[in-house]
This record gives structure tokens, sequence and C-alpha cells, in this order.
């Protein structure tokens, strides 16, 4: 026998009011490429939503959102009054817990979403970093520098969510103890397009923080240009994807959670 939530079936799929349907307050995605999301509005005003959004009740009636922020906020501007969803029964905070994990698996988070996602877990699970990248299955050096770039100044952490400097350069500024540098070479990052290495290489040898008056270059970096490719790609397959390398020549990472996950990418990516 199927356990049900008000006449409808647990885990499977279900029609509810998109009125009825909270937002998850916990969500590490806060960004969305406004251009990516009109394209999936139009998708569903065409074809619906092939893939339902993760559900669980709060009360008779209500429910929050645990995955498809993306496909939820869609759904809401093409004028839907019902969408499909999946149900799940989460009463337990350790079940919230593995679906933030597994949204950070699957979502395209910048480098400061996924900063605060990890501090987020890190007070849920009340654990070290050495236990949380057992978690996640991910370095702890990779996760204690990446919490470390909500240390940067603002002005710098605006670069980085709007792409004009990489997560790699980030980490490298915060060698830097002194915000006005850290600004100053920030500045020199995205007029003259410095990779990762030169930054890495001035604060290393503590050349000259201030601009050697190089000209300006005005088109985007190659990193913004990846990291936006990366993040097409990623809103397509609806999971985290990276690459790595140049513009010339690099490795494309797709990340799942789960076997079932990585059957639904593989029938998304035969299509």
């Amino acid at each position: 026998t199927s356990l049900t939530v008000e006449g409808k079936e647990v885990g499977q799929q279900n029609e509810v009011d998109i009125a009825s349907i909270s937002p998850n307050p916990r969500q590490p995605r806060t960004h969305f490429d406004p251009v990516a999301l009109d394209e999936l509005i139009a998708s569903i005003k065409e074809i619906g939503i092939l893939q339902p959004p993760v559900v669980r009740q709060v009360k008779p009636g209500s429910y929050e959102l645990i995955m498809g922020e993306r496909r939820f906020r869609a759904a809401k501007a093409a004028g839907l009054k019902t969408i499909p969803v999946i149900i799940r029964q989460t009463p337990d905070n350790e079940l919230l817990r593995e679906a933030l994990i597994e949204n950070i698996h699957r979502s395209q988070l910048n480098a400061l979403e996924e900063a605060a996602a990890y501090s987020q877990l890190l007070t849920d699970f009340n654990c070290t970093h050495d236990e949380l990248a057992i978690k996640l299955g991910r370095s702890r050096p990779l996760i204690s520098n990446t919490i470390r770039l909500m240390n940067l100044p603002t002005s710098v952490q605006q670069k980085l969510v709007t792409g004009q400097i990489s997560a790699g350069h980030a980490r490298a500024l915060l060698g830097l103890e002194n915000a006005s540098a850290i600004e100053k070479l920030a500045t020199r990052i995205t007029t003259e397009g410095l990779s990762v290495r030169a930054t890495e290489k001035i604060i290393a040898e503590g050349l000259p923080i201030k601009s050697g008056a190089k000209k300006p270059k005005s088109t985007k970096s190659s990193s913004a240009e990846l990291h936006e490719i990366a993040e097409s790609i990623g809103d397509v397959l609806d999971t985290r994807v990276t690459i790595q390398g140049s513009v010339k020549k690099g490795t494309i990472v797709i990340e799942f959670a789960g076997v079932e996950d990585l059957k639904r990418i593989t029938k998304a990516l035969k299509s």
C-alpha cells in the first residue's frame, strides 16, 4: 500500500495548486540567469514541466519546495495555476539537510552561494570542515577556502557574482590582508584581464598592486565566458556543471546526486 498525504501519493507525481507552494528559505541558489529563466518560461508555456519539482507538506494544503526553485519560478511566471510535483514525507530535519546537499550537487551555484550553503550545513550538522568534506565528497581545503570567500570586501564579492573575476581569482585575493589592496587588485584583474596565475604572482612576490597602466581589456574575461557557458549547460541539464581549462582546451565536469540522477542526466543528454 502506498503512503498518501491528503489523497496524494507520496513519492509519485501529483498535481497541486501552485499558490499552495512556498519557496524553501534554505535554497542555496539566489542568483538566476534572467535569459535562461526566460527560455525556461517559454519552454514551459509550450511543452509544460518535464521534471516536477520536489516538495514536502508543511501543513494541510500547504507545501514547501525542496528542489526545483528555477522550475517553480518559471512555472509561476508562465501563469500556471497548478503544477506537477513529487511529494516527499520529510518531517525529519536530517532529510531536509540531505536535500540541501543534493541541491549543492545539482544547482548551478556561484562561489558565494556555495560558501553560504557550506556554512549553513556546518551549522546544521554541527560538524567540522573535514566531516562535511566527507559527506559532500569534496576536499576539505576546497570547502574551507570557499567559505573564506565570504570575507572578501563587498565590491569584490559583487565582481565574483557577476563573473568579472573567477573563483580562482577570488581565492588568490584572500592572500592579501588589506581590504583596500584586495579591491585595487580586483580592479586590475577586470581592467587588465589578469590571469589567476598572474594574480597569484603579484601577491606572492609582493609586486605593486596599483595598475601598470596597461591597455584595458574591454571584452569579457575568458573565465567569465566559460562560467556563463557552464551555467547555460547546467540549466539545461538541471545540475551543476563546471568547465576546467581555457577557451582553447578544457574539460566539462557534470555532477550528479545518485544513480537515478545520473540516469536522468544521461536521458537529457541523449535528447
